[in-house]
């Protein structure tokens, strides 16, 4: 292990990490843990938790860095690992409060380890979290040269009254769902499988993809949704609009959507209701994918739903897209035993 490189990296990243502090992280660079203030002693700041409840949650890229690691592309993962635990983070309401990474390496090179650690640091900007803290593993034994993994944990804090409650859906509730930027980071042992297995060629433009290369098409990051959600959610001070959220990861719709729902109620999801990706048509046309296998692996589109009454849908609606998000209604709740229903299926 070179314990010069480790430390030459935390002089490189220091920087990174502050830009995502505020006045909520104390402590200094360095320490043996990160530490935040749950609450301000300020007033101008002060958050007036009354019951406040800590949300916890933590994963990883999965075999995504298999292709950054062979492209080289190592400043776009970082992202994807604080979308993957903020996206699960605010299903329940809470506003992020801290991020920490965990990258397990074969060999410590500081300025190439710095580019995924800044990667993360771009991510907790855009989730409005402080990265406060890290670890970075050097393992040869474990990680073959060039290889990388990379984990991450979140918190963040809800008012127990607030906390998203499944039981709360109601027939007659409007689900809406936010556009993906792609594959985001799920479903890449089958996308790894395809291009193997029909020698794709991840440096090459593909006119079905895009202008991107088919390499940087899949790296697109995971989009980020906790500041729109949060503001979102923060508007209602008072009335309960929000009767599920879920954020659409393996599984697609229907394996996840399901987890915002309780026994007595279904989603009906029309799949004619958003346009999918061009990413998706290609790898299910080159790999040769039926198109239920495809909705049970890929977001196919949609990367983030709620379900909300039906008085407030088109609102909901409306302010998602001034956010700058692309958002549509895509279903809505019926009586049931807690299943999601996709209608409209592509032959």
């Amino acid at each position: 292990m070179d314990i010069d490189a480790g430390d030459r990296l935390v002089d490189i990243i220091k920087p990174m990490l502050r830009r995502t502090h505020g006045t909520r992280v104390l402590g200094r660079h360095g320490g043996f843990a990160g530490m935040f203030r749950l609450d301000y002693n300020e007033k101008l700041f002060q958050r007036n938790y009354r019951d406040p409840v800590l949300v916890a949650c933590t994963d990883g890229v999965g075999t995504k860095v298999k292709l950054a690691a062979e492209l080289g592309i190592l400043d776009t993962v970082g992202i994807d690992c604080v979308a993957m635990n903020v996206n699960d983070l605010i299903v329940q309401g809470a506003e992020p409060l801290f991020f920490l990474d965990y990258l397990g390496l074969h060999r410590q090179i500081p300025e190439v380890t710095a580019r995924i650690i800044d990667g993360i640091a771009r991510g907790c900007e855009i989730a409005n979290c402080s990265l406060i803290g890290g670890e970075c593993a050097e393992m040869p034994d474990i990680y073959a040269e060039g290889d990388f993994d990379i984990a991450g944990f979140a918190v963040g804090v809800v008012e127990l009254k607030r906390a998203i409650d499944p039981m709360r859906v109601e027939q007659g509730d409007i689900v809406i769902g936010i556009s993906s930027d792609g594959v985001h980071s799920n479903g890449f042992s089958l996308v790894r499988k395809i291009i193997q297995t029909k020698k794709l060629k991840l440096d090459l433009i593909y006119p079905e993809v895009g202008d991107q290369t088919l390499g940087e098409a899949l790296l697109t990051p995971t989009r980020i949704y906790a500041r729109p959600i949060v503001k979102l959610l923060r508007r209602y001070k008072v009335k309960r609009i929000v009767s599920g959220m879920a954020h659409i990861t393996g599984g697609g719709l229907a394996g996840n959507l399901c987890r915002a729902l309780h026994d007595g109620v279904d989603a009906r999801i029309n799949r004619k209701s958003w346009e999918v990706p061009p990413i998706f048509d290609f790898l299910q046309q080159r790999g040769g994918i039926e198109p239920e296998e495809m909705d049970r692996v890929f977001n196919m589109g949609i990367g983030y739903t709620l379900i909300v009454r039906p008085t407030f849908a088109d609102s909901v609606v409306r302010q998602l897209k001034r956010a700058g998000e692309t958002a549509m209604i895509i279903g809505g709740i019926v009586n049931g035993k807690g299943n999601v229903r996709l209608e409209g299926l592509k032959a």
